[in-house]
């Protein structure tokens, strides 16, 4: 499986309107998790940040909330931000223009949030221009790799620890194939960022 753990320089370039990171002069950074909620690893993910007095954005799918509604409203009770990452899930280089914003629309009914997130991390240039008039496009700056199923624990948390700077956006998942890697590496991440001194915010509106 290929993916780049940092975003590469030429992506910020070509789409220079999306959110990479947030500018930052002490040591915060951001944790995401996208296409939750669900029962099986959600909750673990919210004590686990509760822990260490984490808090994070949750990039949620709609159709996931609208199953998951309890469990939606358990991430805003936490104080934890949420963004729209769309109801199904859809590929933004291969969905027609209107099915990707009404899908993403959908989305909205539940989550109710400004913030969005492309699935994939895939999204063109025309879908940029329409979303910005309502959404912040947030994509990020360091990439776990906790979905990857040929991943270790340990190489998820140095993709982790190795590639962020104050500000970084950092992806993980709150979904099926990433439950075992990220709530074993999540803990030892949180860990040892704490002692270097860092800390974990939401993204807001």
């Amino acid at each position: 499986m290929f993916y780049t753990v940092k975003i590469p320089k030429i992506v910020k370039i070509i789409a220079p309107s999306l959110v990479y990171d947030i500018k930052a002069d002490d040591k915060v950074v951001y944790l995401t998790f996208d296409d939750g909620p669900i029962p099986e690893s959600t909750p673990a993910i919210l004590d686990i940040l509760e822990s260490f007095s984490a808090k994070a954005t949750f990039f949620c799918l709609g159709k996931n909330v609208e199953q998951n509604l309890d469990l939606f409203n358990q991430i805003k009770q936490k104080n934890h931000s949420t963004g729209n990452h769309s109801y199904n899930h859809l590929n933004g280089w291969t969905t027609k223009n209107k099915a990707y914003f009404d899908d993403i629309e959908k989305a909205d009914k539940f989550i109710n949030s400004t913030v969005f997130r492309p699935p994939y991390g895939k999204i063109s240039p025309c879908k940029i221009k329409h979303l910005k008039r309502k959404y912040k496009i947030v994509m990020w700056d360091v990439l776990s790799g906790d979905f990857d199923p040929g991943i270790s624990v340990k190489k998820c948390i140095n993709n982790v620890v190795n590639n962020i700077r104050p500000g970084s956006i950092i992806v993980f998942h709150d979904n099926l194939k990433a439950k075992s890697t990220t709530i074993k590496a999540l803990p030892e991440i949180l860990k040892i960022l704490s002692d270097a001194d860092y800390k974990f915010k939401g993204i807001r509106d």
